[in-house]
């Protein structure tokens, strides 16, 4: 028997996850409470995998097989029986994951792990009022989920550590990159280096020292483009730690700082220049295709994950 993973949600995050579980030979079961959101988030799931496939990141076998494994269902006590692992994918509402979370686990039995895809809450808050909290961590997958190989697999101060690896590996076999995260803080891991980088990108465009359009085309184009095989640390040690140490001292106390988002962005949101939805942000949306840049974007990443599954890394 194929391990059962219940995932709670069908929205974009929830359907990319069920769309990798599936395509990992487990029984996938996608629970919404409205029938009709449960029903897209398959369709969602299934265009995810013919995507990989049209890619030839599975085979044909692998993409039909994953296709019969998917199912829905609005009941929860009803999809939770004989589950082996529970992944959470709701949207961002601390309320509405603590009271899941206190369902799922009066449901389950105590072995059965239950992780949240939240990018922003603490797990430590989702599970406060669980009985079982040893089994509760965070599993964060990137989106789009289908295609982004990370996962951060966070643990509170309750989680059993080997319940964790076993996630870890776990996913790893779904073919994801994944990282065990040690310690409860927000941002987990991911999300503070990307914070940082935003912070001094958005403080470079305030201070007039680039646009915002130099600025992206130094990430993208410099330390972005080597960063799937080349990370900060490995560039540390592959240039020296000792020259790093004499950059560090000379650039960081001129970089930003600041403990809250900068005045430039501040006033971007008093103005409701929110971006792309609102088609204004660092740059003008009516003139740039944030469709056509989310293509982009895929397309890349999906070139990417091929050079990376050639390679091994």
């Amino acid at each position: 028997m194929p391990n059962k993973v219940v995932i709670i949600g069908s929205g974009m995050m929830g359907s990319g996850i069920a769309a990798i579980s599936a395509l990992a030979g487990n029984y996938t079961v996608l629970v919404d409470v409205v029938q009709e959101s449960a029903e897209k988030g398959i369709l969602t799931a299934k265009e995810s995998i013919a995507i990989l496939l049209k890619n030839e990141l599975t085979t044909e076998k692998e993409a039909k097989t994953a296709e019969t494994l998917l199912e829905w269902n609005c009941c929860m006590e009803t999809a939770l029986k004989n589950a082996d692992m529970v992944i959470e994918a709701v949207y961002e509402n601390l309320e509405l994951k603590q009271k899941l979370f206190k369902e799922i686990d009066k449901l389950l039995p105590p072995k059965v792990p239950i992780a949240s895809n939240t990018s922003g809450l603490r797990i430590t808050d989702i599970a406060a009022g669980v009985k079982h909290k040893e089994r509760t961590m965070t599993t964060h997958f990137w989106f789009p989920a289908h295609l982004v190989p990370l996962v951060e697999v966070v643990m509170s101060e309750w989680t059993d550590p080997e319940i964790a690896l076993k996630m870890k590996n776990e996913l790893n076999r779904w073919g994801k990159k994944a990282v065990l995260v040690k310690k409860d803080l927000s941002g987990q891991l991911a999300n503070r280096i990307l914070q940082a980088i935003i912070r001094e990108a958005a403080s470079i465009v305030e201070m007039g020292l680039a646009s915002p359009e130099d600025v992206d085309i130094a990430v993208k184009m410099g330390m972005g483009i080597r960063f799937p095989a080349w990370g900060p640390l490995e560039h540390v040690d592959g240039v020296g730690v000792d020259l790093c140490t004499l950059v560090q001292n000379t650039v960081l106390p001129d970089i930003s700082a600041d403990k809250e988002a900068c005045t430039l962005m501040e006033n971007m949101v008093k103005r409701g220049d929110l971006g792309a939805k609102t088609g204004q942000g660092f740059y003008n949306w009516n003139e740039k295709d944030m469709n056509k840049l989310k293509d982009e974007r895929d397309n890349f990443i999906i070139e990417a994950l091929k050079i990376l599954k050639r390679g091994n890394l």
